[in-house]
């Protein structure tokens, strides 16, 4: 079993910068892709970045030169940091695990990006 954990939403000017965490709690070594993905008001849940392997990371569009995925493995803890934020980017971010045990998904933590 896997537990998930965000943090580091909040409100921000656009133009601005954001932190988000994901603390894994339990073993992650048996996941093989982790990421995150995005749900704004009456929108699909999207894709953000998405890891597959050391070296291999995929982002949105949307997103690509703005926000970085990044893991520390010492802490089981994902991040994502987010630069140059758009109002479009205003939406709930939610971290997700794919793990030979299952799929996993944090609660979400709130992005609002003021234009």
């Amino acid at each position: 079993q896997v537990q998930l954990v965000e943090s580091g939403g909040g409100l921000v000017q656009a133009g601005g910068s954001l932190r988000l965490s994901c603390a894994a709690s339990g073993s992650i070594f048996s996941c093989n892709a982790m990421g995150w993905y995005r749900q704004a008001p009456g929108k699909q849940r999207e894709l953000v970045a998405i890891r597959t392997s050391p070296g291999n990371t995929n982002y949105a569009d949307s997103v690509k030169g703005r926000f970085t995925l990044s893991r520390d493995n010492a802490k089981n803890t994902l991040y994502l940091q987010m630069n140059n934020l758009e109002p479009d980017d205003t939406a709930v971010y939610f971290c997700n695990l794919r793990c030979l045990s299952g799929t996993y998904w944090g609660q979400g933590t709130q992005v609002a990006v003021s234009s």
